[in-house]
């Protein structure tokens, strides 16, 4: 991913992570200088306008204008260093104290996970650069078959004139080359390299005939396919949290107590630790670290354990036999979101 990409996204999960996690609490040092809101007109009584929510005083310095970039930034990151701590070490308390209205002191949980998976990207992003460009199909081979299938499938089509239901399969092949084109010339201006990939040993014998293709085109281009499925996975990894909650419904069937809502908190922070941890075991990975790569093994295990019992109130007993079940239904949760990104990266 080209740093200009990089910079998108960052302002993009910025801007995102502060649309669900606004401003609060800042100081009115600097922001009553107006009498009335510069956005609405309303008359303002005290550092932010009660109608539309802007701040009373609008900065127009160059300085001012990196100081917003900062507080922007590390306003939101100043809740951060209340809530990771709570996260890592306390995520029952944490979410139990979300769900219940005590919310001022930490950062939403929809917001900490659209910051946490940008995190993660741009790690990995950032570590895959550079690991060797001994590519089994380079970009520039790959893209002139493509092209050149393309060709011949236009010429053929001219061909075509009576029969519809070929000209539609043929117009589905046409449009899908120019999908595959359009993201080849993608990876190519990314800069994306992928090192000694040997795909000739490896098979499939589903019987689902869409996704033995799908295996063919990675086995074929492992460059475009491996572009595919981490962009899908950016865009589409807020789908994590919907496949999450039924399972974890399951744990707690019919209760009173505790509904769809307490289950999507528990779920979205639950999520933001494992990021966590995948971006420490994506460096650890980098540095050869491998007593940190054994503890990844058993800490979302006991990580969920302390969450269910302090979110839910449960025993030790109801809260061990909750975590081997949510253990297996991460996993499932885990083969459904990978089955999502396949559709898409195979569509």
């Amino acid at each position: 991913m080209s740093d200009t990409q990089v910079l998108g996204d960052m302002a993009e999960a910025l801007a995102a992570a502060r649309a669900v996690e606004p401003f609060a609490g800042e100081s009115s040092s600097g922001h009553t200088h107006e009498s009335t809101c510069l956005n609405c007109g309303t008359a303002l009584v005290g550092s932010h306008c009660h109608v539309c929510g802007q701040a009373a005083h609008v900065h127009k310095t160059l300085g001012a204008f990196f100081h917003d970039l900062l507080h922007g930034v590390f306003h939101f990151e100043g809740k951060i260093w209340r809530t990771l701590p709570m996260l890592i070490t306390r995520p029952g308390r944490l979410t139990r104290e979300y769900i219940d209205g005590r919310r001022a002191s930490y950062v939403s949980p929809i917001a900490l996970f659209l910051f946490c998976v940008f995190l993660l990207f741009t790690t990995i992003n950032t570590f895959s650069d550079g690991l060797g460009a001994n590519v089994n199909v380079t970009v520039d081979e790959a893209l002139t078959k493509e092209r050149a299938d393309l060709a011949e499938l236009e010429a053929h089509r001219n061909e075509v004139k009576s029969d519809a239901a070929q000209l539609r399969n043929i117009d589905e092949a046409i449009s899908e080359s120019r999908r595959d084109i359009e993201a080849m010339e993608k990876v190519k201006a990314s800069g994306l390299k992928v090192s000694n990939i040997d795909t000739s040993g490896f098979k499939t014998s589903s019987d689902i005939g869409w996704i033995n293709d799908a295996v063919n085109k990675a086995k074929a281009n492992p460059g475009l396919a491996l572009y595919k499925v981490q962009t899908y996975s950016y865009k589409l990894s807020w789908a994590l949290i919907p496949i999450s909650v039924p399972f974890l419904w399951l744990l707690f069937p019919f209760s009173r107590r505790f509904g769809l809502y307490d289950h999507t908190v528990f779920v979205t922070y639950s999520l933001c630790f494992m990021t966590l941890l995948a971006i420490v075991l994506t460096v650890a990975g980098q540095f050869n670290l491998q007593n940190v790569a054994i503890a990844g093994v058993f800490l979302p295990p006991l990580h969920m354990f302390l969450q269910l019992r302090g979110t839910y109130g449960l025993t030790k007993f109801g809260a061990w036999w909750r975590t081997w079940l949510l253990s297996m239904f991460s996993f499932t949760a885990l083969m459904l979101f990978a089955l999502l990104i396949l559709v898409e990266a195979g569509a």
